[in-house]
């Protein structure tokens, strides 16, 4: 009988609960300011050797967004340190932080068709009051 979840799978889910509470308590006060972030998904590869991490990053712009992600970089190692004392791993992955775009790219795309959809009704409610 085939296992449910992959090695890779559980190690990802492990990884990704534990990044976001070092991101949340240790790095936060290692760093400063820290904007609202979210980890989206962590992809971690079949040797388990590394770990991609998608952050979505809220309310900040394009600038304070890259030096954000530059920071995560230089910090990887601390952060790869701490997760190494809360796995039960013989070697750590290699943590590669990716900025994810999908969920703001998301909800401008509903945004945008919650203004259509408005836009045309008005149209349609002025097209019938004027016949």
């Amino acid at each position: 009988m085939a296992r449910e979840f992959s090695r890779t799978d559980r190690v990802a889910q492990q990884i990704h609960k534990e990044v976001a509470s070092l991101l949340q308590n240790e790095y936060k006060h290692r760093v400063g300011s820290l904007p609202f972030i979210t980890l989206s998904d962590v992809e971690v590869s079949r040797d388990l050797a590394h770990a991609k991490i998608f952050i979505t990053f809220y309310n900040s712009d394009e600038k304070e967004t890259k030096a954000q992600m530059k920071q995560l970089g230089e910090n990887t190692g601390f952060l790869r340190s701490l997760l190494a004392k809360r796995l039960r791993m013989r070697a750590v992955p290699h943590l590669h932080f990716f900025e994810d775009k999908s969920i703001t790219e998301g909800m401008r795309i509903s945004n945008l068709v919650s203004e259509t959809i408005a836009r045309d009704k008005e149209r349609s409610n002025n097209d019938d009051e004027q016949e």
